[in-house]
Protein backbone atom coordinates (compact mmCIF):
# COMPACT_ATOMS: atom_id res chain seq x y z
CA UNK A 1 0.00 0.00 0.00
CA UNK A 2 3.02 2.56 0.54
CA UNK A 3 4.33 1.91 -3.00
CA UNK A 4 0.81 2.38 -4.41
CA UNK A 5 0.63 6.06 -2.62
CA UNK A 6 4.38 6.57 -3.35
CA UNK A 7 3.41 5.75 -7.09
CA UNK A 8 0.67 8.19 -6.87
CA UNK A 9 2.73 10.78 -5.49
CA UNK A 10 5.42 10.23 -7.78
CA UNK A 11 2.85 10.70 -11.21
CA UNK A 12 1.02 13.74 -9.46
CA UNK A 13 4.73 15.75 -10.13
CA UNK A 14 4.00 15.39 -13.19
CA UNK A 15 1.47 17.71 -13.18
CA UNK A 16 2.69 20.36 -11.31
CA UNK A 17 6.66 19.74 -12.02
CA UNK A 18 8.22 20.81 -8.34
CA UNK A 19 11.28 20.72 -7.92
CA UNK A 20 12.07 18.22 -4.51
CA UNK A 21 15.63 18.90 -3.96
CA UNK A 22 19.16 20.48 -5.44
CA UNK A 23 19.93 17.42 -7.95
CA UNK A 24 20.63 18.65 -11.38
CA UNK A 25 20.91 16.70 -14.25
CA UNK A 26 24.44 17.15 -16.34
CA UNK A 27 24.73 13.69 -17.48
CA UNK A 28 25.42 13.45 -21.68
CA UNK A 29 25.01 9.74 -21.21
CA UNK A 30 20.87 8.86 -21.48
CA UNK A 31 20.81 5.93 -19.38
CA UNK A 32 22.34 8.18 -16.31
CA UNK A 33 19.84 11.04 -17.05
CA UNK A 34 16.64 8.49 -17.47
CA UNK A 35 16.60 7.83 -13.33
CA UNK A 36 15.11 9.73 -10.85
CA UNK A 37 12.83 12.25 -12.93
CA UNK A 38 9.62 12.50 -13.75
CA UNK A 39 8.68 12.21 -17.14
CA UNK A 40 5.29 13.35 -19.17
CA UNK A 41 4.03 13.50 -22.58
CA UNK A 42 2.65 16.99 -22.76
CA UNK A 43 1.45 19.24 -19.88
CA UNK A 44 -1.91 19.10 -18.81
CA UNK A 45 -4.30 21.43 -20.43
CA UNK A 46 -6.97 21.15 -17.99
CA UNK A 47 -7.68 19.24 -14.46
CA UNK A 48 -9.50 16.46 -16.84
CA UNK A 49 -6.69 16.27 -19.15
CA UNK A 50 -4.96 12.63 -19.39
CA UNK A 51 -0.86 12.77 -19.20
CA UNK A 52 1.60 9.92 -19.56
CA UNK A 53 3.93 10.00 -17.03
CA UNK A 54 7.18 7.82 -16.69
CA UNK A 55 9.20 7.46 -13.82
CA UNK A 56 11.79 5.16 -13.02
CA UNK A 57 13.61 5.66 -8.81
CA UNK A 58 17.30 4.09 -8.66
CA UNK A 59 16.82 4.10 -4.32
CA UNK A 60 14.44 1.03 -4.50
CA UNK A 61 14.48 0.15 -7.93
CA UNK A 62 11.02 0.36 -9.33
CA UNK A 63 9.51 2.34 -12.00
CA UNK A 64 5.91 3.18 -13.28
CA UNK A 65 4.36 3.51 -16.40
CA UNK A 66 0.98 6.11 -15.50
CA UNK A 67 -1.50 7.47 -18.01
CA UNK A 68 -3.47 9.80 -15.51
CA UNK A 69 -5.32 13.25 -14.80
CA UNK A 70 -5.90 15.19 -11.59
CA UNK A 71 -9.21 12.88 -11.18
CA UNK A 72 -8.31 9.44 -12.41
CA UNK A 73 -5.08 7.15 -13.26
CA UNK A 74 -4.30 4.08 -14.01
CA UNK A 75 -0.88 2.67 -13.73
CA UNK A 76 1.46 -0.27 -13.85
CA UNK A 77 4.34 -0.16 -11.63
CA UNK A 78 7.94 -2.22 -12.70
CA UNK A 79 10.67 -3.44 -10.97
CA UNK A 80 14.13 -3.52 -13.33
CA UNK A 81 17.85 -3.37 -14.01
CA UNK A 82 19.62 -0.71 -16.15
CA UNK A 83 22.64 -1.38 -17.98
CA UNK A 84 23.90 1.82 -20.11
CA UNK A 85 20.62 2.79 -21.89
CA UNK A 86 18.43 -0.20 -21.62
CA UNK A 87 16.76 -1.01 -18.91
CA UNK A 88 14.97 -4.73 -17.87
CA UNK A 89 11.70 -4.21 -16.69
CA UNK A 90 9.61 -6.87 -14.75
CA UNK A 91 6.39 -6.28 -14.52
CA UNK A 92 5.42 -7.84 -10.98
CA UNK A 93 1.13 -7.96 -11.67
CA UNK A 94 1.67 -9.94 -14.63
CA UNK A 95 4.90 -12.36 -14.88
CA UNK A 96 6.13 -9.86 -18.68
CA UNK A 97 9.35 -8.53 -18.99
CA UNK A 98 10.44 -6.19 -21.50
CA UNK A 99 13.55 -4.95 -22.43
CA UNK A 100 12.94 -1.17 -23.06
CA UNK A 101 15.90 1.13 -24.58
CA UNK A 102 16.31 4.81 -23.65
CA UNK A 103 17.75 7.65 -25.30
CA UNK A 104 17.55 10.82 -22.75
CA UNK A 105 18.82 14.04 -24.16
CA UNK A 106 19.12 17.94 -23.72
CA UNK A 107 16.31 19.10 -25.81
CA UNK A 108 14.41 22.22 -26.22
CA UNK A 109 11.08 21.11 -27.16
CA UNK A 110 7.53 22.33 -26.35
CA UNK A 111 9.04 24.72 -23.82
CA UNK A 112 10.68 21.13 -22.21
CA UNK A 113 14.48 20.71 -21.06
CA UNK A 114 15.27 16.97 -22.09
CA UNK A 115 13.61 14.63 -24.21
CA UNK A 116 13.45 11.13 -24.00
CA UNK A 117 11.94 8.45 -26.41
CA UNK A 118 11.46 4.90 -25.42
CA UNK A 119 11.83 1.78 -27.45
CA UNK A 120 10.99 -2.03 -27.39
CA UNK A 121 8.59 -1.78 -24.43
CA UNK A 122 4.58 -2.35 -24.93
CA UNK A 123 3.93 0.41 -21.92
CA UNK A 124 3.34 4.11 -22.26
CA UNK A 125 4.58 6.26 -24.81
CA UNK A 126 7.49 6.20 -26.79
CA UNK A 127 8.06 9.97 -26.32
CA UNK A 128 8.56 11.84 -23.16
CA UNK A 129 10.16 15.28 -21.60
CA UNK A 130 11.26 16.62 -18.38
CA UNK A 131 12.38 19.77 -17.60
CA UNK A 132 15.10 21.17 -14.86
CA UNK A 133 14.11 20.61 -11.48
CA UNK A 134 12.29 17.92 -11.97
CA UNK A 135 13.96 15.14 -10.35
CA UNK A 136 12.91 13.38 -7.51
CA UNK A 137 15.10 11.71 -4.65
CA UNK A 138 12.03 9.59 -3.17
CA UNK A 139 8.88 8.22 -3.60
CA UNK A 140 7.98 10.08 -0.10
CA UNK A 141 8.86 13.08 -1.11
CA UNK A 142 6.86 12.76 -4.16
CA UNK A 143 3.84 11.34 -2.28
CA UNK A 144 4.14 14.49 -0.02
CA UNK A 145 4.55 16.98 -2.78
CA UNK A 146 1.29 15.48 -4.65
CA UNK A 147 -0.95 16.74 -2.08
CA UNK A 148 -0.07 20.23 -2.55
CA UNK A 149 -0.39 20.13 -6.22
CA UNK A 150 -3.73 18.68 -6.66
CA UNK A 151 -4.31 21.59 -3.87
CA UNK A 152 -5.62 19.45 -1.25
Amino acid sequence: MNKLLAVVGIAGLAIGGWKLHSHHAVATDGGKLVADRVWIDHMPRTERDTINAFVVLSSDPFGVFQATSRWQGQFEMFKYDQKGNEIRAVFPQTGTKETIKTNAKKCNEKGFDFCLELDGGKHGVSRYYSMEGWDVGSADAAKARLSAIQGR
